[in-house]
């Protein structure tokens, strides 16, 4: 059985009573709409809804965001900030093994800092599916260009590059199940078989 996803803000973690600073409207927005859209679903949220939840009007979601659509837009983005930071800091030259290992050791844990995420975006498949923006194309064309040249390093034998692939899909493919199908593991619990998954197909020395 699958509990229900707290809201969480943009950083990811649950927002406080006691924050040292205080939200912004837009932030509100989408935490709440990040709530409601994983309880309930997209197709079945309106914007009344997050008004109503939120305690103000909808032109005041009307200014932040033009459309429904647009904020489920700006939630699924957040996605495609996780691994950016080290991708972007990664040299395919030196992507080594131990190097892609260290990669997906930061991303297992920011991702799973921040599973509500992926279990919304789990739960909402078909209405993310329908999103047809240019700067979603763009950004997602983006890490899969950073993927696609750390695994490029034809310094590296096939086999290894293979195995670094198959290291950062098993990764993904975990995460993206990380909600519904293994919502009951602990999140240190799960990254911790997720790191022995990677050390395995990487073939690296167990510590």
């Amino acid at each position: 059985m699958v509990t229900e996803s707290p809201a969480v803000t943009s950083a990811g973690s649950p927002p406080g009573d006691h924050d040292l600073e205080p939200r912004s409207t837009r932030e509100r927005i989408l935490d709440i709409s990040l709530d409601l859209f994983t309880s309930q679903g997209y197709d079945k949220t309106s914007l009344r809804q997050i008004a109503e939840r939120l305690g103000f009007s909808k032109a005041a979601i009307y200014y932040h965001f033009a459309s429904k659509e647009e904020i489920l837009l700006a939630l699924h983005l957040r996605l495609h900030e996780f691994g950016r930071e080290a991708l972007a800091q990664l040299d395919s030259s030196e992507a080594t093994p131990e190097v892609w290992a260290s990669l997906l050791d930061r991303m297992i844990e920011q991702m799973l800092s921040q599973r509500a995420l992926f279990i919304f975006h789990e739960r909402n498949q078909a209405a993310i599916e329908n999103l047809h923006q240019e700067r979603h194309e763009a950004d997602h064309d983006d890490l899969q260009m950073r993927f696609r040249q750390a695994l490029s390093n034809r310094e590296l034998p096939i086999e290894v590059r293979v195995r670094m692939a198959c290291a950062i899909g098993a990764v993904m493919g975990s995460i993206a199940f990380a909600g519904d199908v293994f919502g009951d593991v602990p999140s240190d619990e799960l990254g911790a078989m997720l790191r022995g998954a990677v050390g395995s197909l990487l073939e690296l020395p167990s510590s």
